[in-house]
C-alpha cells in the first residue's frame, strides 16, 4: 500500500463509529458513572458482566470480546517468545523512544494533556507498561486474561474524548480533523511497534527477522482491537516505514504541552532509578534514541551522561555474547529482565491494578532463538523520506496549532527529520 499526503488527509477525517456510538448514547442517557462503576468489576475475559450494566455498553462489550478472525496463533506465540527475549529492551523503547515520539506531535500532546494526564505521568505509563504486559501473556486472548477488557476499555477511553473535545468545541474538526482520527491511531500503533523495533535496532539489540515481524504482527492484532481500519494500516514492516516517516514529517514539531510532558517522565523515571548519580542516564538515553532536532524541541538537558548512553549497545553487545555462550548465562539474563520489568512497572503502579475509565470531564518451538546469529538478523527497512535535505512544509500546510508554536520556538537548523534520526 502506497501512503501519501492526501490518503492521511483522509484518515483525519475518521474516528471508531462503533466506541463513538457507545459513548454518546452513554452520556445522553446519563449512564456514564454507573458505567464506569460497574467495569471496575470487568477485569477478567470471559467472566459474567455485572447486573445493572447499561444495554448500549453491554452490546459493545459482546460485540468486541474476541480477537478478529484472521489472527494467525502461531505468529502471536512468536511474539510472546520475543517480548520474554526482549523484555527490558523493550520496556526502555517504549518509554524512551515510543513516548518522547508522541510528545513530539504537537496536537497529540494537547490531546494527552486534555484528559488530565499531565498531573499523573507515573497512571499514564503504568497504563502503557500493564497493558504490554497483559498481551505478552500465554492467555492473552483466552478465557480469564486481562488484555481483552483492557483493550475494550482503552478503545472507549478514546472514543469519550473525541466525545468531550467536540461537544465543547475545544478542538478544530475542520481543520485539524477528527481528535484521535484514524491517522493518529495508526501513527500511535506506529509508535509502539515499529518505533520499538527502531529503537532495539539502535541500542545493538540483536534480532532476527521473523521475531521483529512478529511484534509487529501482534500490534497490528491490538489494532485491530483498538478500532484500527484494517483496510489502511501497514501490513508489514516495510509498509510501516512508509506510513512512520510520512506521519511523523507531516506533523512533528515543538509545543509547550510536548515539552512538559517529557520533563514529567524525566522526572517520573528519574525517582525510579536509585540515588541521583544516574539520574542523567534517563535523559541521555532519551536523545539517543530520538536524536538531537527532536530532544531539543522537547527541551531534554544535554549532560556528560549524551556520551556514555552512546556506548549502551556495546554494553548490550557483552551481555548478549554471555546469552550465546552460556545456556545458564541466558537463563539468568532472562530473570534479571523480568525481575527489572516487575519491579519498573511495580513502581509505577505501586501494586495496583490501573484501571481504564471514561472520563466525564476533561482535565523456541516456533523457531524464535533466544540469541539470534549476528549474521542475517534484522534490520529496519530504509528511510522513504529524504535526509536533511529534505524540504520544510509550508507554513500554509501546516496545522494552525503548529504555526502559533513555530512562531515562538524555531526548530534547530537544518531540523534532522525524525525518522531518520530514530534509526
Amino acid at each position: 500500500m502506497t501512503y501519501t499526503q492526501a490518503s492521511l488527509d483522509a484518515l483525519r477525517r475518521s474516528g471508531d463509529e462503533l466506541a463513538d456510538a457507545t459513548v454518546a448514547t452513554l452520556f445522553e442517557r446519563g449512564e456514564v458513572g454507573t458505567f464506569n462503576t460497574l467495569m471496575r468489576y470487568v477485569s477478567t475475559a470471559g467472566a459474567p458482566l455485572p447486573d445493572g450494566l447499561p444495554d448500549v455498553a453491554r452490546e459493545y462489550l459482546n460485540a468486541t470480546a474476541a480477537p478478529p478472525s484472521w489472527v494467525d496463533w502461531g505468529e502471536m506465540e512468536k511474539a510472546r517468545l520475543f517480548f520474554i527475549d526482549n523484555n527490558v529492551h523493550i520496556s526502555t523503547a517504549l518509554s524512551f523512544a515510543s513516548m518522547p515520539a508522541c510528545y513530539v506531535v504537537p496536537h497529540v500532546a494537547k490531546l494527552l494533556s486534555a484528559t488530565h494526564g499531565l498531573n499523573y505521568p507515573s497512571k499514564r505509563m503504568a497504563e502503557t507498561g500493564q497493558f504490554t504486559v497483559y498481551l505478552m501473556q500465554p492467555d492473552a486472548f483466552e478465557a480469564g486474561s486481562r488484555f481483552i477488557p483492557a483493550a475494550q476499555k482503552v478503545r472507549l477511553l478514546h472514543a469519550s474524548i473525541r466525545h468531550h473535545l467536540r461537544r465543547e468545541g475545544a478542538w478544530d474538526t475542520e481543520s485539524a480533523g477528527v481528535p484521535i482520527c484514524q491517522e493518529d491511531m495508526i501513527g500511535g500503533q506506529m509508535f509502539f511497534s515499529m518505533l520499538v523495533l527502531d529503537s532495539l535496532h539502535r541500542l545493538g539489540i540483536h534480532m532476527s527477522e521473523e521475531g521483529a515481524d512478529a511484534y509487529y504482527y501482534a500490534w497490528r492484532v491490538v489494532g485491530a482491537m483498538l478500532g484500527v481500519d484494517q483496510d489502511a494500516v501497514p501490513k508489514s514492516t516495510a509498509e510501516a516505514r512508509e506510513f512512520l516517516d510520512l506521519y511523523m514529517i507531516r506533523h512533528m514539531g515543538p509545543s509547550p504541552e510536548g515539552a512538559l510532558l517529557t520533563r514529567q517522565l524525566i522526572d517520573l523515571y528519574e525517582e525510579v532509578v536509585p540515588g541521583t548519580f544516574f539520574d542523567p542516564i534517563v535523559s541521555a538515553l532519551i536523545r539517543h534514541l530520538v536524536g538531537d532536532t527532536c530532544a531539543d524541541w522537547l527541551e531534554v538537558p544535554r549532560t556528560p551522561w549524551d556520551t556514555v548512553a552512546k556506548a549502551v549497545p556495546h554494553l548490550l553487545g557483552v551481555l548478549e555474547a554471555i546469552e550465546d555462550r552460556s545456556p545458564l548465562g541466558a537463563w539468568a539474563l532472562d530473570r534479571i529482565g523480568h525481575l527489572t520489568t516487575v519491579l519498573e512497572l511495580s513502581s509505577l503502579t505501586r501494586g495496583r491494578v490501573m484501571h481504564y475509565a471514561i472520563p466525564e470531564h476533561l482535565k523456541k518451538e516456533y523457531g524464535v532463538p533466544s540469541g539470534p546469529a549476528r549474521t542475517g538478523r534484522w534490520s529496519p527497512p530504509p528511510a522513504t523520506v529524504p535526509g536533511p535535505r529534505q524540504e520544510p512544509r509550508q507554513e500554509s500546510q501546516l496545522p494552525p496549532e503548529q504555526r502559533e508554536n513555530n512562531s515562538r520556538h524555531s526548530p534547530p537548523t537544518p531540523p534532522d527529520p525524525l525518522p531518520a534520526r530514530l534509526r
